[in-house]
């Protein structure tokens, strides 16, 4: 069974000639409106991630979660992603175990160490420690979600002894996902915990990614999980609209802009045009185009990689909040129908 569903970053518009930033309070009540519309139309589970930035709206994930679980019924409710390496876990799992029980039984965790790195002078950890970090957190988060009551000791924070933690899930535990760039350690270590996987594919050409899912897989059963336990997914930049043309025209300013944000701080050379449209071909990193080319590249990704989950980051650059809601009811009405039919037959 494929799940298809959003993930978001809370991006805010940034106004090109002033640089002025859109509130951030705009933004949020955006975000709830275009969750409980994929929820109407459909769609499986959305993902809110994680920044401490002024040009992203959502510091934290579980409060807009829920916020959401009161206008949903179905969509599952995640995080996309939690930074675990400077998160409390115990805190971390409290609020999600709020959000799985206001929502009834639909949260998840998904774990990463963030593309960003503002989180860590935030809440006063050092970066030298940022593998450990996440090592011994990811530890401690797993066995929370195991053990109602927790005997646990590690380096960066206080024992545990014989402690209770309160709420409990509603189904006992909650799915906990890692996410993960490139990295084969990243993924062999999810594989030893037995915990699913979601690949990040935000760049370059998705093919290049294959062996790491030969890892995955392998290191899956070489620690004797199940073959048929696994679940992995990944999370490629997308949009959708009627019209292919028109979409990416208007599309792709707003994609560059947000590429040259960020690539300012980490050196990247000016995005170009040319790369937009090679990450919008068959090897490319792009899902973005009209429902029956979105629908065809995403069975592609599906079958090339053996999917269990496919995530739509659709806010990128943070298009126009009436194009993300076109966008979210082309995505649940007509290409998930359609992927859907395709696998099934």
């Amino acid at each position: 069974m494929i799940e298809l569903g959003i993930g978001m970053f809370g991006d805010l518009q940034v106004d090109p000639t002033t640089g002025q930033i859109q509130p951030a309070a705009v933004r949020m009540r955006e975000i709830i409106e275009e969750i409980k519309l994929m929820d109407e139309v459909g769609l499986d589970f959305f993902g809110m991630g994680e920044h401490h930035r002024a040009d992203y709206a959502v510091a934290s994930p579980e409060i807009i979660l829920a916020a959401a679980s009161t206008v949903t019924k179905n969509i599952k409710l995640g995080s996309a992603v939690s930074v675990l390496s400077s998160a409390d876990p115990v805190k971390l799992f409290q609020d999600f175990t709020t959000v799985d029980i206001l929502s009834n039984g639909r949260a998840e965790i998904m774990a990463g160490r963030g593309s960003f790195i503002e989180s860590f002078p935030l809440f006063g950890y050092d970066l030298k420690d940022y593998a450990e970090l996440f090592d011994e957190k990811l530890d401690l988060l797993t066995r929370l979600n195991k053990m109602d009551t927790i005997t646990w000791s590690g380096k960066f924070r206080r024992p545990l002894i014989n402690q209770e933690i309160f709420p409990r899930p509603v189904n006992k535990s909650m799915p906990i996902w890692v996410a993960v760039g490139g990295t084969t350690s990243s993924v062999i270590r999810a594989a030893k915990l037995g915990l699913p996987v979601m690949f990040a594919i935000i760049g370059g050409t998705t093919e290049n990614f294959r062996p790491l899912f030969e890892v995955y897989e392998q290191a899956w059963v070489d620690h004797g999980h199940d073959i048929k336990d696994l679940q992995v997914g990944v999370h490629i930049h997308s949009f959708f609209g009627e019209n292919t043309k028109e979409l990416t025209d208007k599309h792709y300013p707003i994609y560059e802009a947000q590429m040259n944000r960020i690539g300012v701080s980490r050196g990247w050379p000016p995005y170009q045009r040319a790369q937009y449209d090679f990450g919008r071909s068959i090897h490319g990193h792009l899902v973005v185009g009209d429902a029956n080319e979105s629908a065809d590249k995403i069975l592609h990704i599906i079958e090339m990689f053996g999917l269990t989950r496919f995530s739509a980051h659709m806010d990128m650059g943070s298009p126009d909040h009436k194009d993300m809601m076109k966008a979210i009811e082309i995505y649940g009405t007509k290409i998930a129908p359609q992927i859907k039919k395709a696998l099934a037959d």
